[in-house]
């Protein structure tokens, strides 16, 4: 199965991207959107996993126990590498400390399974778009600046989960594996 660790997004919060997305397509029409509903906020990529490793995984999440609730705001647009030749469109999340902790601490308890570290520095984003081909997106750009420092709701991260994800020719579907920490 392939597998990834991520917080779960509230409904208000995927609603309210749906809307800034639909603003957005209108300023560009060359990208791959994503869908609104699928959102999340990556704390691991995994790939491809068996069974076992997913026990594994699972194991090594619920050994990280409890970690303090902390805020989390969805603001601002930009574009990764950068806005000149842009590959990926994005949201901006904005979290203390808290987050990049959690993202560290998941790293390591994969890393101890044999998972690779991930080599670029933890930088929380949610994915609206990607482009096929990276050049200039210069309607949407502007539409970014506007919007830079528009906040698209907030919510309080209290739980994340072990997710697979089947992909198909409709996009990728997401189920959740486990939740963590664990309920009592």
């Amino acid at each position: 199965m392939r597998c990834f660790v991520a917080i779960d997004l509230p409904d208000e919060i995927h609603a309210e991207l749906e809307r800034q997305q639909l603003a957005c397509r209108r300023a560009c029409r060359d990208a791959r959107w994503t869908r609104p509903e699928g959102m999340h906020l990556t704390l691991k990529f995994l790939g491809e996993i068996s069974d076992a490793q997913a026990e594994s995984v699972k194991e090594a999440l619920a050994g990280l126990g409890e970690f303090q609730k902390f805020p989390v705001e969805i603001r601002g647009f930009g574009f990764f590498p950068h806005a000149r030749r842009p590959r990926v469109f994005w949201a901006g999340v904005e979290a203390r400390e808290a987050l990049a902790a959690l993202a560290a601490r998941v790293e390591q308890a994969m890393e101890r399974l044999g998972f690779p570290r991930e080599q670029r520095a933890f930088n929380p984003h949610l994915t609206l778009a990607r482009f096929k081909i990276p050049r200039p997106q210069p309607e949407l750009a502007a539409l970014v600046e506007k919007l830079k420092d528009l906040s698209l709701g907030g919510f309080e991260a209290s739980e994340f989960f072990l997710f697979e994800s089947k992909l198909s020719p409709q996009g990728a579907q997401y189920r959740k594996v486990a939740r963590f920490p664990t309920a009592a």
